[in-house]
């Protein structure tokens, strides 16, 4: 299995730093990155401290493509598995993408995807979902998730189908605890 180990994660920001050595300036002072410097990145197991870096630099159009994917692998530890600090990442993005005007507006709108999709529950009666992806006993970053993204449910429900398609849509509705089919005559849960 590939994992994802905080050095290299390190040495990615960094590199990415040197590539973009103002990007992050572009971000500083967005009020929906307030606070972001605050977290105590470091203290997730494997996450890197430099987090700040990236989201700030999704506010810089010309870093934004390459701070999307830097801090999407910032976010995982290995392929199947994303880092505790996903939780705590996702009000940033969620509110970063309440605003259509962020450069990064698209790559945050794909972490906010994959986020969701690595949040959706395993079936604890399929031995090889739970061999594959792990029990979500051992994850609780997943039911984290999924109530942050409850907790942002307005933001989540106006997010158009076009820019995510139909399978980022289920994702994220189902993570925000959304109904994705409506049933006749019922229209608690459903967002139009």
């Amino acid at each position: 299995m590939c994992v994802f180990d905080v050095a290299a994660k390190e040495a990615e920001i960094a590199r990415f730093r040197h590539a973009y050595p103002q990007a992050a300036e572009a971000g500083r002072g967005h009020s929906a990155l307030r606070g972001c410097e605050d977290v105590r990145w470091s203290e997730f197991p494997g996450c890197p401290a430099d987090i700040p870096v990236l989201l700030y630099s999704l506010l810089d159009q010309a870093a934004a493509p390459e701070a999307g994917r830097v801090l999407s692998n910032a976010m995982h530890n290995s392929i199947r598995e994303m880092n505790a600090a996903v939780p705590t990442v996702l009000p940033f993005l969620l509110r970063l993408v309440d605003d259509p005007h962020v450069p990064g507006w698209s790559e945050a709108l794909d972490l906010l995807v994959m986020a969701a999709q690595f949040a959706e529950p395993v079936d604890e009666n399929h031995e090889a979902e739970v061999l594959w992806f792990g029990s979500d006993s051992d994850h609780p970053e997943r039911e984290q998730c999924r109530a942050v993204f409850a907790d942002h449910v307005s933001v989540v429900a106006m997010l158009p189908e076009e820019l995510i398609g139909s399978a980022g849509q289920t994702a994220l509705w189902q993570a925000a605890g959304l109904r994705t089919t409506r049933s006749p005559g019922d229209d608690e849960g459903w967002v139009e």
